[in-house]
């Protein structure tokens, strides 16, 4: 029986994303497995035809006992492989080859280096090198990263439903026209157990993690095993206050603004009319709902040091 167990253990399942990074993921799953295999471990590889068969499928390797999940793609991916491995015994590892990859740079990972990334959870696997890292979870959906809403939302679902021009030109564009059109949020905001607060804001954002959207350090100071949600809160500012803070969003310094103000929060509750939430860049649903930070969810597959 121990040997039986011990040969699932050895083969590890990378989950790839066919589409990451305009057809990278496909590509760069190769010398990921290649380093496995150079370890000593048996690679096999999950793809589905959409992402719920994805996840099904990732769901059904971890309960056979797969000696790890290995996420090659984006935060999309990666957000996908935590519905699969959250609260479980079976460790993460990151494979980052997305236009994002805000998780795996959060946790030093290299970035559109598949051969590097192998190494390192083979490495990490024989060393037995894991970091329990903490997650938010909203209902039964896990996130690593940052939950985002209002203004940035906002331009996240015009942008989807532009289909020219393509790439991230056509973001470039939707931040534009929701610049045109904005007009301050009526938020309603409980942190923990706390009175509710009614504010006036641009956009709530509430961070596991310190960024998105390929380096915004929109929550700067979040830490992956402090047990709380980081929340930025960019209060009703006008169009000219927004472009200018904006660009210091990349170094996080944004958070000093006088218009900026931050929580931390082990839950907090969010209401606001026609805002889609997003979590680690997908589409979660409508506000209202509870974000809460469950402590050490998942065990990641990291570098030394």
């Amino acid at each position: 029986m121990t040997g039986t167990a011990d040969a699932v253990a050895r083969e590890i399942t990378l989950f790839v994303n066919p589409t990451a990074g305009r057809g990278r993921g496909a590509q760069t799953a190769q010398p990921a497995a290649a380093a496995l295999r150079d370890a000593g471990f048996s690679v096999r590889t999950v793809l589905g035809v959409d992402a719920d068969d994805a996840l099904r499928r990732a769901r059904a390797a971890v309960d056979e006992g797969t000696g790890a999940l290995v996420a090659v793609g984006g935060d999309g991916l990666v957000n996908l492989a935590l519905q699969a491995v959250a609260g479980t015994s079976t460790p993460l590892g990151v494979v980052a080859v997305g236009t994002g990859n805000d998780f795996a740079r959060a946790l030093s990972f290299p970035v559109r280096d598949p051969g590097a990334a192998g190494r390192i959870a083979a490495g990490a696997l024989l060393a037995g090198r894991v970091r329990e890292v903490d997650l938010g979870r909203v209902g039964g959906h896990w996130f690593g990263g940052v939950l985002a809403s209002g203004f940035d939302s906002r331009v996240n679902d015009r942008g989807n439903r532009m289909r020219l021009p393509a790439g991230r030109f056509k973001y470039d564009l939707a931040i534009l026209a929701e610049l045109a059109a904005f007009q301050p949020i009526p938020y309603r905001m409980r942190l923990d157990d706390g009175p509710e607060r009614e504010i006036a804001a641009t956009l709530v954002a509430v961070g596991n993690g310190t960024s998105y959207g390929g380096g915004m350090k929109i929550c700067a100071d979040a830490r992956f095993d402090d047990g709380l949600l980081d929340v930025t809160v960019v209060g009703d500012c006008s169009r000219a206050t927004l472009l200018r803070v904006s660009p210091r969003v990349y170094a996080g310094t944004h958070l000093s603004h006088p218009k900026v103000s931050t929580y931390r929060a082990k839950k907090i509750t969010l209401e606001a009319p026609d805002i889609t939430a997003y979590v680690d860049g997908e589409p979660l649903g409508a506000l209202p709902l509870t974000a809460e930070c469950v402590p050490g969810a998942v065990r990641v597959l990291v570098p030394e040091g």
